[in-house]
């Protein structure tokens, strides 16, 4: 045989001997991925802080003029009438003495408009205004809010929106009252200004207390009986141990004895109130006299004048000129 032929003949057997290879499987195909967008982010605007609001610092109150000796204390009620010259002559008075000046309301009538406090107060007695601690009338609200009022005083007449303020003299603790309780229900037991002056007085615990507003709570003239809405007022005084009240409203002057706030007579405790509403507007009539009413004139412009002692306390109502009718005494603080 020959050797070629061995070899095809080995081939063949190999060949068939041989195990058959798998095909190599196929891949399938990957799935194709969809791919989502991101979503767009909406940012929310972080917003603008509010600016804190500004807050309008309280007018400074611009200190008392200082004067020497036991302080002076001098004023009326019912002042400058447009259309007289009465209270240029008890604006006389006043420019003669020294002290701290006070009003017990009705100060520029007949509304107390910014024209009025312009043109006529402020000519008279504008002339102290730098020592002047004035207090509200009716009158005065007039003008809406009293703004005429408040405009013309400034920061040394209180809060506008309360028309009280206390302070002090000397060794005397003097509190100013806005009898015009209409206006925001100021007078009665649950009151801002009851409760406001409870807190002043129990922080104030003075010798000698003196308190002035405009409608007196006991009158003898042309308001008897008219003022009842003051005796919380009055027995919030009288439970300090307050020594005098200063009023106006009835146009004349009166003086009473120490009283309660019912009006009995009480010299151990209670307050001496006077009646001084003789600043130069006119004056009016006493029909008829009240109980512990110790001296009282119908006929006379004049200021009262206190000196404010440290226990004790003096007082002289003076007349203009050209009128005599004068009071004057003393008496010891409780």
């Amino acid at each position: 045989m020959k050797p070629y032929s061995i070899l095809i003949i080995m081939l063949v057997a190999l060949t068939s001997c041989a195990t058959p290879l798998a095909p190599t499987p196929t891949e399938s195909p990957r799935p194709t991925q969809t791919f989502k967008p991101a979503p767009t982010e909406t940012l929310t605007p972080i917003p603008t802080a509010t600016p804190a609001p500004t807050f309008t610092p309280a007018p400074t109150v611009p200190p008392l003029p200082t004067f020497s000796g036991d302080p002076v204390f001098i004023g009326a009620g019912d002042i400058v009438d447009c259309f007289n010259a009465w209270s240029e002559k008890t604006e006389a008075i006043i420019e003669k003495t020294q002290g701290i000046v006070f009003t017990t309301g009705d100060n520029a009538y007949d509304s107390g408009s910014p024209d009025q406090f312009k043109n006529c107060y402020d000519k008279s007695w504008g002339k102290f205004k730098d020592r002047t601690k004035p207090s509200l009338g009716n009158h005065d609200y007039g003008t809406l809010g009293a703004s005429g009022y408040f405009n013309y005083f400034g920061a040394v007449a209180g809060d506008r929106l309360k028309g009280y303020y206390s302070y002090d003299l000397g060794a005397w603790h003097i509190v100013v009252v806005n009898s015009n309780c209409i206006e925001r229900n100021r007078c009665n037991e649950n009151s801002d200004q009851v409760k406001w002056l409870r807190e002043d007085l129990n922080a104030h615990p003075a010798k000698c207390t003196l308190a002035y507003w405009h409608h007196p709570l006991y009158t003898a003239g042309t308001y008897k009986g008219q003022g009842q809405f003051m005796q919380t007022i009055w027995q919030t005084l009288y439970d300090a141990g307050a020594d005098v009240v200063v009023n106006g409203h009835d146009h004349n002057y009166k003086r009473y004895a120490p009283q309660d706030a019912n009006g009995k007579l009480d010299k151990e405790k209670g307050i001496r109130e006077f009646v001084v509403g003789t600043g130069g507007k006119d004056l009016y009539n006493i029909p008829q006299p009240i109980a512990n009413l110790e001296a009282f004139n119908v006929a006379t412009f004049g200021v009262i004048k206190f000196t404010l002692r440290a226990a004790s306390y003096e007082w002289q109502f003076i007349p203009v000129e050209g009128q005599t009718f004068k009071d004057e005494g003393k008496d010891n603080c409780h």
